[in-house]
């Protein structure tokens, strides 16, 4: 089993008072003869719509001195977990979970603006301080 990163409970905590139901943790899953393991799956039902909301999280800190290094490492996992998640669970969608701090720095300079673009990453901002989920980019 793969270590958890150093804000996983306080992430998971976060989603769970957002209303989101934890039913994987880790999501462990098979896609060829290779096995993934993303942080956490969620779901909640939208009561409105009568419709069922599933996600998978994958959580980072982004702690090494090097964010470019840490981005990397990140960019990877959630484009092999997405390839892998848009063939055997289409309906669940992809979040990778990033300190606040480094959104308001690192993820503000136009590499990683344009890679999010690009790539169409999902993000999950988390305040690794206070806790709480600061913002959710679709």
């Amino acid at each position: 089993m793969a270590a958890k990163d150093i804000y996983h409970n306080l992430v998971k905590q976060a989603l769970e008072q957002e209303g989101w139901i934890i039913t994987a943790d880790p999501l462990s899953f098979s896609f060829g003869e290779v096995n993934f393991q993303v942080d956490l799956g969620a779901e909640r039902i939208i009561a409105a719509q009568k419709d069922n909301q599933k996600i998978a999280v994958e959580i980072k800190s982004f702690l090494n001195p090097s964010a470019v290094t840490d981005f990397y490492g990140a960019l990877g996992q959630f484009l092999s977990y997405r390839l892998a998640l848009e063939e055997i669970e289409p309906e669940r969608l992809l979040y990778l979970a990033i300190p606040l701090e480094t959104y308001k720095t690192f993820f503000q300079l136009t590499f990683p603006k344009i890679a999010i673009i690009k790539y169409e990453l999902k993000l999950i901002i988390y305040n690794s301080e206070e806790g709480g989920i600061t913002k959710w980019i679709s």
